[in-house]
């Protein structure tokens, strides 16, 4: 059956009826709006946008590996603010010949990045179109705490970075020259390791800035220097490359630090600590704040694009 043949109605209840509501929730789909708890008073929000072709294909995911995807590029970014994640609203826009069975693997994926941090969809909407796109908002709690924004950082602080780097760009890379390992790469940009926890934790320690790394590492301690004022030196020796990602650069002739410094999609956590703070558990440091602008590496500045841009 195909979500024609299904029909909207009959697809919302297909997919609703595998959704669990998390504790924020007070009232899940079925009316026209949800209902979610909001302890602090503020409510953190964040939207993103997935398109078929741009930001992942078929061939290479799984229903339910776009749904890991989509959920974890929204709830990286409520981490990053030193939230933690309430509730998901999602959009979906289908081709009409799109198997009802991908809708429902796709909530699948949604509900079970979502699940282990508290969080649940609890809403959304569908639509027919002739791109299958799926556009994802993510609501967050900052229990009373401050948000940790990006211009906050000052010259002398430590950069941190909590999670991996590279290996959703290595993933990128060998699945679009047509294999399939080393599958450790693979399967990261199938679905990112994204260390949520570390952003809430970050946030208690005083982090004075931080940022979902999405779009490349240095491109997004940019947005943080520009921000804040400042320049950020990162060191190239503060990252230890795993042994299949410098196997796989060593085959197919690319330099690893490049999807080190510059591929996105693995939603590491970047953030600044003022200095002598001895940084939380799971973040490690790679360079620091100075007096100036830019970004640079080991203090010279990058040959190339910083990361990704949608428009380039």
């Amino acid at each position: 059956m195909n979500v024609a043949e299904a029909g909207e109605f009959g697809l919302i209840a297909r997919v609703t009826a595998r959704l669990a509501a998390g504790p924020a929730v007070l009232l899940g789909p079925g009316d026209d709006a949800a209902l979610v708890a909001a302890a602090d008073g503020r409510v953190v929000a964040s939207t993103d946008v997935l398109v078929e072709g741009r930001h992942f294909r078929r061939d290479w995911s799984s229903a339910a590996d776009v749904g890991h995807r989509a959920a974890a590029a929204n709830l990286a970014d409520i981490a990053a603010m030193g939230a933690t994640p309430t509730a998901l609203l999602v959009g979906l826009c289908a081709p009409p010949d799109l198997p009802a069975r991908w809708a429902e693997e796709l909530a699948d994926g949604l509900a079970a990045e979502a699940a282990p941090l508290g969080a649940s969809v609890v809403g959304g909407d569908v639509s027919a179109a002739r791109l299958l796109v799926i556009s994802v908002t993510a609501l967050g709690d900052l229990h009373g705490r401050p948000p940790v924004l990006r211009s906050g950082a000052r010259p002398g602080d430590v950069v941190a970075v909590a999670g991996r780097l590279g290996h959703a760009a290595a993933g990128y890379t060998v699945l679009s020259r047509g294999f399939r390992t080393p599958k450790v790469l693979v399967e990261a940009y199938r679905r990112p390791q994204v260390p949520y926890l570390a952003g809430p934790l970050a946030a208690r320690a005083g982090a004075t800035s931080m940022i979902d790394v999405s779009d490349g590492l240095l491109a997004d301690l940019g947005h943080i220097a520009r921000a804040s004022g400042v320049g950020v030196d990162v060191q190239r020796d503060a990252f230890d490359l795993p042994a299949q990602m410098r196997d796989a650069a060593s085959a197919l002739g690319v330099d690893a630090y490049a999807w080190v410094l510059t591929g996105g999609d693995d939603h590491a956590l970047a953030a600044t600590f003022p200095p002598g703070t001895g940084l939380p558990e799971g973040w490690r440091a790679i360079g620091v704040v100075r007096d100036g602008e830019g970004v640079t590496v080991d203090g010279r500045p990058h040959a190339g694009p910083p990361g990704w841009d949608h428009f380039r």
